[in-house]
């Protein structure tokens, strides 16, 4: 595979700046909506009870409260990961696009508080903090 020439990195940067852009927006709405409507509420995705079960079937002892970024990012968890989520590229749509996905739930998207993640992996934690009650502080700070 050849590398890409000058112009064709500019337009990489110009599509990473365009993802980057999308993946704030959609973590703006989506706080906008847990403050409006209320954690469980709306369903992140139409198989969201389906993900929920098996999220929790292959990830027992994952800790959603305040995540750890080793769970997500190192080589053992991006396979395991990558396998479950493969699972899901025909019933979740866009189910492999960049998301960004707090880190600490009791705290807003910062800098510090967030990582890229895969979008099943957020709806998966964010599906597993609604149902579990931790972004309920959210709702109430109205």
């Amino acid at each position: 595979m050849a590398l890409p020439t000058a112009d064709q990195t500019a337009n990489m940067a110009e599509m990473e700046m365009q993802w980057a852009v999308k993946a704030m927006h959609h973590a703006e709405t989506y706080m906008k909506l847990l403050r409006a409507v209320g954690p469980g509420k709306f369903k992140l995705c139409p198989i969201e009870d389906a993900l929920y079960e098996d999220f929790r079937a292959n990830f027992p002892d994952l800790k959603v409260d305040v995540l750890d970024e080793d769970e997500f990012k190192t080589d053992m968890a991006k396979a395991k990961w990558r396998e479950f989520v493969n699972k899901y590229e025909k019933t979740v749509h866009d189910f492999n696009f960049g998301s960004l996905l707090r880190i600490d739930c009791k705290k807003d998207y910062t800098e510090e508080n967030s990582m890229f993640v895969i979008r099943t992996q957020f709806l998966c934690v964010e599906i597993a903090r609604n149902k579990e009650g931790l972004n309920e502080h959210i709702a109430q700070k109205q």
